[in-house]
């Protein structure tokens, strides 16, 4: 018997620098029960699901900065997104700027939580690999300082069970890397959510600009098939306070096909029904981790 699960990506349009937590969140629940609608047990939102993508902008004041951070989870301004999915059963993930005290320390990390259908928090990850720079470089149309505002991720990619299978969580960047997927993977995972802010403009390399959209979904279709497992990328998009932001969210089946793909600039959802059952087709006849990989012949892969 197959384990099917339907997932919904939510993907969003953009947020303005002034738009607030309750709008941004009246847009998430809308696109909630639209997914529910659909049949959807799980929905995807994007990576900074609650504000603009303010790592764009050099900002001194850190009072100004910690503006864009949630201080607790859940929160009252995300109590309607959690009220609603608890009603009507189902799971999600989404994205925020965290801030929290630890052994006496603040801390500030781009996080991710993966919550149940009971409105339960299962997981929390921040993200690892934080792209940028540090310091203000004011030659750029707009600025990309994750490296300044937040610290990276420290815990592994944990994977926790869930509506009868496995899910691991990434954050955009985490995506291009092939050791995130490799990770989840041999860690159980079935299923990876990963939501992301990318522009399409990328100052340092202009001539990559047209290459945004094949890059995006090369690197998850690939994480997708060489580890049998299904990947769910799903974006902001559209113009952000004068950014232009990638869309094409997408769901990734385990042989690496695109079996579902947002066709707007906008608030969208898209949904797939994903077998679980699937993985292993991969898994077991294709790279069988246990009967092919040899660990011992990539021992740079370790030492680095």
């Amino acid at each position: 018997m197959s384990r099917e699960i339907i997932i919904a990506g939510a993907q969003m349009g953009p947020i303005a620098r002034n738009e607030s937590r309750a709008s941004a969140v009246a847009r998430m629940v809308a696109l909630l029960d639209k997914a529910a609608r659909l049949g959807a047990q799980m929905v995807v939102f994007p990576e900074l699901a609650l504000t603009t993508f303010f790592p764009r902008w050099f900002m001194a004041d850190q009072q100004e900065i910690d503006i864009f951070f949630e201080t607790a989870m859940p929160n009252e301004a995300v109590a309607p997104l959690f009220a609603r999915a608890r009603a009507l059963g189902i799971s999600f993930t989404f994205g925020f700027a965290e801030k929290r005290i630890e052994d006496g320390r603040i801390r500030r990390f781009n996080t991710s939580i993966m919550v149940d259908a009971a409105g339960e928090i299962v997981a929390r990850y921040r993200k690892i690999h934080l792209p940028g720079h540090a310091e203000h470089e004011p030659w750029r149309a707009f600025q990309h300082l994750e490296k300044r505002y937040f610290e990276p991720g420290e815990a592994f990619f944990e994977t926790v069970p869930l509506l009868g299978g496995r899910f691991s969580m990434a954050i955009c960047n985490d995506r291009r890397w092939p050791e995130t997927y490799r990770e989840m993977a041999l860690r159980g995972a079935e299923v990876a959510t990963i939501g992301y802010n990318t522009p399409l403009h990328y100052a340092q390399m202009p001539d990559h600009d047209h290459l945004q959209s094949f890059h995006n979904h090369l690197c998850m279709q690939a994480g997708a098939y060489q580890n049998g497992m299904w990947v769910v990328g799903v974006g902001k998009t559209g113009v952000e306070e004068g950014c232009a932001l990638l869309g094409q969210s997408c769901i990734v089946a385990p042989t690496g096909e695109i079996v579902a793909m947002a066709g707007t600039v906008g608030d969208e959802v898209i949904v797939a029904v994903c077998d679980l059952d699937r993985c292993a087709e991969i898994r077991e006849h294709v790279f069988n981790f246990a009967r092919n990989r040899r660990p011992a012949m990539y021992p740079l892969l370790s030492a680095t």
